[in-house]
């Protein structure tokens, strides 16, 4: 993939906070991966679209994967609007992540647009 992606991370909670903010590179795409290790249930996820210039193309994907492949978002994070934001709990049916650094992948989005993923963990 490529496109640029920052990454901030709170740790030292009870509730862990992973930010991922992204640009998508001219294939639509945007890759970042955490540099702390992250234990525990995925309780809340938000996908927030840039705006204005930088908006995405509609229908973009995201995923946040383990150490092993696995999309701790469930595939809630498919075909997202770019036009407000998404917001999944608990009780959507995110997932869990043991001792697994976490990658963000997004697809999609078009050329150089941008927007972040957040991501809970307690």
């Amino acid at each position: 993939m490529a496109g640029t992606v920052t990454i901030s991370e709170i740790t030292h909670r009870p509730v862990r906070k992973v930010v991922f903010t992204w640009l998508s590179s001219a294939g639509g795409a945007a890759d970042g991966v955490t540099t702390e290790y992250h234990t525990g249930r995925v309780i809340y996820a938000a996908q927030l679209p840039d705006g204005g210039g930088t908006q995405p193309t509609d229908l973009y994907d995201v995923t946040v994967t383990d150490g092993d492949g696995v999309d701790v978002l469930k595939g809630l994070g498919a075909d997202l609007s770019n036009a407000a934001p998404t917001y999944k709990a608990d009780s959507d049916g995110l997932g869990a992540v043991v001792e697994s650094k976490l990658t963000l992948a997004v697809t999609n989005a078009g050329n150089a647009k941008g927007g972040k993923t957040l991501v809970y963990i307690r």
